[in-house]
C-alpha cells in the first residue's frame, strides 16, 4: 500500500487558495476568470514539472498524463474542477484536482510501477456560477447539452459576455479530439469533499460513494390580486404570498410523512411587485427534492402534482422543471475504494451523493466512481468550508491505491 505526502498536499491547498482569494478565508473563482486562469497555469506548471504531458480539448478541459509501461493501455483519469461559487471555499471541486495531482506526483516520486497511463484532469465550468448551467463541459462531452447553446450562455454579471467569448480569450481551448472518450480512457475517479455532515458525525475519514441520488425540481406559482396594504380589509384580499406560504406548509407536512432520508428545499422565491405597501399578486417559488429510491421520488411527485388548484382565493400553477434518476457508480471501482481504505486502516463508510458532480455524467460513458472526505460542520459553498489536510491526504492515498488495483487487474 502507498501513501501520499501531507506536506505536498498542504502546499497545493495553500497555493491554490490564493487564486481568487476573497480575504475572508474563501475564494470567488469563476470559470475562465483571471483567477481560474492562474489556477490552470499552476496546474500546468506543476504537472509538466513531473514529466506529464498537458493538453486541452475544445471546452478547455485540461488533461495531464504520465505514461504507463504498456503503450497500448487505456488511461485512468482522476479529476474534478477548479471553478467556485461566489464566496466559496478552498476545497469544493479543487480538492479533487489537487488529489489527482498528488497521485501523479506520488507515482513519479516513488517510481510506482503501473501499466496504464494516469491522467489528472480539470473539468471546465462545473459550478456554472458565471455562465449557467452547472456541469457545462461534462454535459457537452457526454452529449447532455448542445455545445452551441452552451457557447451562447451569457454572464450573470454583465448579461453580455458569452461563455464562448471567454473560452476563446482563455487560451485553453484545444481540439475536440482531445476530449475524454471511452476509446482512450478506461475509467474515472473523482475525489470530493462530502459537502454535508454525515462523515464527521459518524467519525469516518472516507466516504465510499455508491451513487448520485435522483431528484425532481418544480416551479410553483400563485396568482392573486395587488391591492393597497393599508386600505384593503383582510377578508377581501387575494394575497399570493400568503397562498404560497400555505402551500409550502402543506408540502412540508405531507413530505415529512415519507422516508426520513428524503430532503427537500424551497431556495428561491420571486415576489411581485415586491413593494412593502402592496399586497403581492404573484409568487413563483422553487421546489427541489432528492432521494435515492425512485418510488419515494414518485411519492413526492404525487404530492406536488395534487396540490390544490386554488388557495386563499389565489390560483395555483405547478410546473415540472426537470428531474434526474439515481446514477449508480461502477461496483468494481466502488469495491476498490472500499478495499483500499480498509487496507490503509482508514475509517470509512458507504455514502451517497446528494449533490451533482461531473462524475455522474461520465458514469454513462465509462466505469466511474467517487471518494468523499469529510466537511467540517458539513459546511460547503461558503468561506468557512474546511477539511483537515490529513483527511485530504487520506483521500488521495485511497484514490491512489484504488487506481493501482484497477491498473493491476489486467
Amino acid at each position: 500500500m502507498y501513501v501520499c505526502d501531507v506536506k505536498r498536499m498542504e502546499d497545493k491547498i495553500k497555493t491554490f487558495s490564493q487564486f481568487g482569494a476573497t480575504g475572508n478565508g474563501g475564494i470567488t473563482r469563476y470559470s475562465l476568470s483571471p483567477a481560474a486562469i492562474q489556477a490552470r497555469n499552476e496546474f500546468k506548471r506543476r504537472m509538466e514539472a513531473i514529466g506529464a504531458e498537458v493538453v486541452t480539448d475544445d471546452m478547455a478541459n485540461m488533461y495531464a498524463t504520465i505514461p504507463g509501461s504498456d503503450p497500448n493501455a487505456k488511461r485512468i483519469v482522476m479529476g474534478s474542477h477548479v471553478d467556485s461559487v461566489k464566496n466559496g471555499g478552498n476545497y469544493d471541486g479543487v480538492l479533487g484536482v489537487l488529489a489527482a495531482m498528488e497521485v501523479l506526483e506520488t507515482v513519479v516520486a516513488e517510481k510506482i510501477p503501473h501499466k496504464h497511463p494516469l491522467t489528472a484532469m480539470i473539468w471546465t465550468n462545473e459550478e456554472g456560477s458565471l455562465y449557467p448551467p452547472a456541469m457545462m463541459s461534462s454535459g457537452v462531452v457526454l452529449g447532455k447539452f448542445d455545445k452551441e447553446q452552451m457557447l451562447a450562455s451569457k454572464s450573470v454579471l454583465d448579461g453580455k459576455t458569452t461563455f464562448g467569448e471567454a473560452l476563446a480569450a482563455s487560451g485553453f481551448a484545444g481540439p475536440e479530439s482531445n476530449r475524454l472518450n471511452p476509446n482512450d480512457y478506461k475509467a474515472m475517479f473523482e475525489l470530493h469533499i462530502e459537502q454535508g455532515p454525515i462523515l464527521e458525525a459518524n467519525k469516518k475519514d472516507i466516504g465510499v460513494v455508491t451513487c448520485v441520488i435522483g431528484m425532481v425540481n418544480y416551479r410553483i406559482r400563485t396568482y392573486g390580486q395587488a391591492d393597497h396594504a393599508g386600505t384593503t380589509p383582510m377578508k377581501y384580499r387575494k394575497d399570493a404570498l400568503y397562498a404560497a406560504a400555505q402551500l409550502i406548509m402543506h408540502i412540508h407536512k405531507e413530505l415529512d410523512k415519507l422516508d426520513p432520508n428524503l430532503v427537500y428545499t424551497t431556495g428561491e422565491i420571486v415576489c411581485h411587485p415586491c413593494v412593502h405597501t402592496v399586497i403581492p399578486d404573484f409568487i413563483d417559488f422553487s421546489f427541489d427534492s432528492r432521494h435515492e429510491d425512485p418510488k419515494v421520488i414518485q411519492q413526492v411527485v404525487d404530492v406536488i402534482e395534487n396540490l390544490p388548484k386554488e388557495v386563499a382565493g389565489c390560483r395555483v400553477e405547478v410546473e415540472k422543471a426537470w428531474a434526474r434518476d439515481t446514477i449508480y457508480f461502477d461496483k468494481e471501482l466502488v469495491s476498490f475504494v472500499k478495499e483500499s481504505a480498509d487496507e490503509l486502516g482508514i475509517s470509512n463508510q458507504y455514502i451517497n451523493s446528494g449533490a451533482g458532480h461531473d462524475a455522474q455524467f461520465v458514469s454513462e460513458m465509462m466505469p466511474t466512481t467517487m471518494i468523499f472526505v469529510p466537511s467540517r460542520d458539513g459546511r460547503s459553498h461558503c468561506e468557512p468550508e474546511f477539511t483537515p489536510v490529513e483527511q485530504c491526504t487520506n483521500g488521495a492515498s485511497v484514490m491512489l491505491n484504488a487506481v493501482l488495483k484497477l491498473d493491476a487487474k489486467e
